[in-house]
């Protein structure tokens, strides 16, 4: 929880992040934290981030590959295929350790704002 409120403080400022909308703060696990990117809106991309922050070590990664796009799901009827495509290219996980310091949360954070900047 206290990685998923960092970021969401640190980062709700900047145009066209959304983050995973939580109902009941009590029953999410925050195992992981989930935003998407508007790349018109934000000026940047999910992909850029995410190879922004593999540049200083930091992994990151896109929101789970639709099961339509899977080879063995291949062959069958897609409903709101779109939608789940959208959240995949948009979408990013960020670091969400047990194990993470405020300094490594702000690191993030620190390479995220960089690339916003036009």
């Amino acid at each position: 929880r206290e990685n998923f409120e960092f970021y969401r403080e640190t980062l709700s400022d900047l145009p066209g992040i959304t983050f995973m909308p939580i109902n009941d703060p009590d029953s999410v696990n925050y195992w992981l934290t989930c935003l998407t990117v508007d790349n018109v809106t934000s000026g940047t991309s999910s992909e850029r981030i995410i190879h922004a922050l593999a540049d200083a070590d930091i992994e990151a990664r896109h929101l789970w590959k639709p099961l339509h796009l899977q080879p063995v799901f291949r062959e069958f009827t897609v409903f709101g295929g779109k939608f789940a495509e959208s959240l995949f290219k948009n979408g990013l996980c960020l670091p969400s350790g047990s194990s993470m310091k405020p300094e490594d949360r702000s690191r993030v954070v620190k390479i995220i704002r960089s690339c916003f900047s036009r």
